[in-house]
């Protein structure tokens, strides 16, 4: 069950993973990361910690052309092991004589890291979905990048986090979301938040949600809330989220001030959330829980299926043929 995988999540955080033909991993300070959906959802969170890390993301067939790409280790993860888009990455970076590494929970990557004696590690196969996954998939990401001190401060998680205690939080907001398409809003600095938001609740949720950032939105998707009685149809059903943290910048704070009163001046909702923990890390994760519960929350009210991905299922079949 979701909520279940929802309070496991501390747990995560206990993982050793063991670099398989680790001989064979190559040094760098530089990578890609090559993941799609709730694969990459830990990358994400590790630049939101570590900011100053150079990992580039890549969600698409095959391999980018940077000017440094054989400078950089490539990491292909893919929770199931069977993402086509991963695979694709792995062969090109196979065929392209560039260093690899594999992180799954099997499937067919980790048969073809096995076969070509690739590194790898095996992310524990507990049935949950990949999305649902980030602590192990964090912790395994952070030992191939050899950051054994921040590996160490994040292991402290497992007995800090209590998603429980963050549950009714998040039933109350999806009491108040519901009926409305979520606008998630956060400053750039914490857009792995937003993002996994906007995720969670088109994942768990089965509802439209999307995303933005501040200070960008402020230059274009603003101007779209401009609302006269001929578009007000258009902005009505969305309701808005703030992510807010004190840490942002002073001029990213005013602007959601300013945000705020001119979205309500113009009948859009808002709600705000404002990120709580003692260490950044349960700040982070703190946030990560409230949507996870909001999510449920809202696929429970609607009557989704909040676990498994149907629609996502059927989009694969019709690629087979």
């Amino acid at each position: 069950m979701l909520s279940t995988a929802i309070q496991n999540l501390p747990t995560q955080f206990a993982f050793k993973p063991k670099i398989e033909n680790a001989n064979k991993l190559a040094k760098r300070k530089k990578y890609i990361l090559a993941g799609m959906g709730g694969s990459r959802l830990a990358a994400d969170v590790l630049l939101a910690l570590h900011p100053s890390v150079d990992i580039r993301f890549h969600k698409d067939y095959e391999l980018p052309h940077y000017a440094d790409t054989k400078e950089r280790l490539v990491i292909c993860s893919s929770y199931s092991g069977n993402t086509e888009e991963t695979i694709s990455a792995y062969i090109a970076a196979r065929a392209k004589k560039l260093p690899v590494v594999c992180i799954a929970a099997g499937g067919k990557l980790i048969e073809l890291a096995k076969k070509d004696k690739t590194p790898y590690i095996l992310i524990p196969n507990t049935g949950i979905q990949p999305r649902c996954a980030t602590g192990f998939s964090l912790i395994a990401l952070m030992t191939v990048l050899e950051m054994k001190k921040e590996i160490a401060q994040l292991r402290s998680l497992e007995k800090t986090l209590k998603p429980k205690t963050i549950e009714k939080k998040g039933r109350k907001l999806a009491q108040t979301l519901s009926g409305s398409v979520p606008l998630i809003y956060s400053s750039t600095q914490n857009s792995a938040i937003a993002e996994n938001w906007k995720i969670k609740m088109n994942e768990n949720g089965k509802i439209p949600a999307f995303w933005n950032v501040v200070p960008e939105l402020c230059h274009n998707e603003m101007t779209g809330f401009d609302v006269i009685n001929n578009t007000k149809s258009l902005s009505e059903k969305f309701h808005c989220v703030f992510i807010l943290d004190k840490n942002d910048h002073v001029r990213v704070q005013k602007r959601f001030k300013i945000i705020e009163k001119l979205y309500i001046a113009r009948g859009l909702k808002v709600e705000k959330v404002i990120l709580a923990g003692k260490t950044r890390a349960e700040q982070v994760f703190n946030a990560l829980l409230l949507g996870d519960w909001t999510s449920l929350a809202l696929s429970e009210h609607y009557g989704t299926e909040s676990e498994q991905v149907p629609m996502v299922e059927e989009f694969k079949k019709l690629m087979q043929k």
